[in-house]
């Protein structure tokens, strides 16, 4: 549709910026003089087929070229052999003469010289001998005479042409960009890349605004029930093989990560378990300031040795605490490999039911994957039409690396319109730096990420 509106765009300024072309037309019949009935047919074919050499002699240099520079038409030879055409009306004798200008004057003029000296060049050159009648006489039936209105440029042919060349355009642009779109589009897609189940779909929201920031689902939503079912699958795979430290990454940025880790944490908490959420993204964290708790001490506070557990962790509802990231460190790689890492997963692991990790994304630095080496499964979210088969690939690569489990992918932000599509509820906004009601009474939160 874009590529149809540019086209018409470009035809509207050419329509507007062209200067107009008048053209002034006359129609010529040939006839043969005959003594009776039995000529007529002869005749009649003898003129049909001279109408092509009449058309030639239009521009030849017996008729046209006297024509340049007479007085009123200050045009060169090949000026006024341009502006001439003919053309022979069909199963006729007559052929129709046309002259176009941008000046409606000089057309009109430059046509009556040409008539004028058309008619004697035919007759003169049709005689068998001076002083003998011509075989073939010219007579003008229509004209000379000025169309009204100008034949170019030709408002409605453009509007037609450019409707149609957008088109083309629009539908060769389409093609191509399917054929050369190689992100994420499909749940069978992701599957086959990361070799580990799609656990689920997740639409977009249609409340979410336009700028990162808070935003609220009701329960009802799509997008809740796709993160129950992750939840759900999270409680599968945690009752048959032990898993109670869950990591949320992501190949790249933006693809939505830490709305996916938040949202389950409240989801567990819902289902009445004891949930930690820790903002394991040391150099940028985010989780505090959304969630309305301290920002200044956290996760970096107790890996160097400046404050305890204890000292740290936050409350959040019923069922929810936050380990936010704390002051951003000059080291985030070297602290979250380290020793006392090891401890504090551990040590959570033993004080809550469910402990999910906020991890930054796995290609541009490793701090991901080091926290994921520490837990018991890793999710990886990937963002549906704009993550790359080649980087989701990359960091499935990075996550076997350092021998972290892939528990599966969560096709995140899915269109809630096409083949694909997720089927939506409403959802509503929260007023930018509204706090998010705490308890039992709580909605489902997430941030951008």
């Amino acid at each position: 549709m874009t590529s149809v509106v540019v086209a018409l765009g470009v035809a509207l300024v050419v329509n507007l910026q062209m200067t107009p072309v008048y053209a002034a037309r006359v129609t010529f019949f040939f006839s043969t003089p005959i003594a009776g009935a039995s000529d007529l047919y002869p005749a009649s074919m003898f003129n049909v087929s001279r109408l092509a050499t009449y058309a030639r002699l239009l521009t030849s240099d017996e008729v046209a070229t006297p024509l340049a520079g007479t007085p009123g038409i200050d045009m060169d030879e090949q000026e006024v052999r341009d502006a001439i055409s003919s053309e022979t009306v069909a199963d006729t004798v007559m052929m129709e003469v046309s002259v176009e200008d941008r000046d409606r004057n000089r057309a009109l003029l430059l046509l009556t010289r040409l008539t004028a000296r058309f008619e004697s060049a035919v007759e003169s050159l049709e005689r068998s001998a001076p002083g003998e009648p011509s075989t073939v006489k010219v007579t003008v039936v229509s004209g000379p005479g000025l169309d009204e209105d100008p034949v170019a440029p030709d408002a409605l042919n453009n509007f037609a042409l450019a409707t149609v060349v957008g088109l083309v355009v629009g539908a060769v642009a389409s093609v191509g960009r399917e054929v050369a779109d190689d992100t994420v589009r499909t749940a069978e897609a992701l599957q086959v890349l990361t070799s580990a189940p799609v656990l689920a779909r997740v639409p977009m929201d249609s409340g979410r605004p336009a700028r990162p920031g808070p935003f609220v689902s009701v329960s009802t939503s799509a997008r809740t029930e796709a993160l129950r079912e992750v939840r759900t699958q999270v409680q599968c795979a945690a009752a048959a093989n032990s898993v109670k430290t869950l990591a949320v990454t992501s190949a790249v940025p933006g693809e939505g990560r830490s709305a996916t880790a938040c949202g389950l944490a409240l989801l567990f908490a819902e289902a009445g378990q004891r949930v930690l959420i820790v903002d394991a993204e040391l150099r940028r964290p985010r989780l505090a300031a959304f969630l309305g708790q301290e920002e200044s001490a956290g996760l970096s506070a107790v890996l160097d040795g400046t404050a305890t557990l204890e000292q740290v962790l936050q409350p959040w509802g019923a069922g929810l605490w936050l380990l936010a990231g704390g002051r951003t460190p000059r080291n985030p790689s070297e602290l979250l490999s380290s020793p006392r890492m090891t401890e504090l997963v551990d040590d959570v692991r033993k004080r809550f039911d469910v402990v999910i990790f906020d991890c930054p994304p796995l290609l541009p630095v490793t701090d991901a994957a080091v926290v994921a080496a520490h837990t018991d499964g890793t999710l990886l979210v990937v963002r549906a039409r704009r993550t790359t088969s080649a980087q989701v690939t990359a960091a499935v690569r990075t996550l076997h690396a350092v021998n972290a489990t892939l528990l599966g992918g969560v096709l995140n932000m899915v269109a809630r319109k096409g083949p694909d599509a997720v089927p939506t509820f409403e959802s509503y906004v929260a007023g930018p730096g509204t706090p998010p009601q705490r308890g039992r009474g709580w909605r489902m939160q997430a941030v951008a990420g």
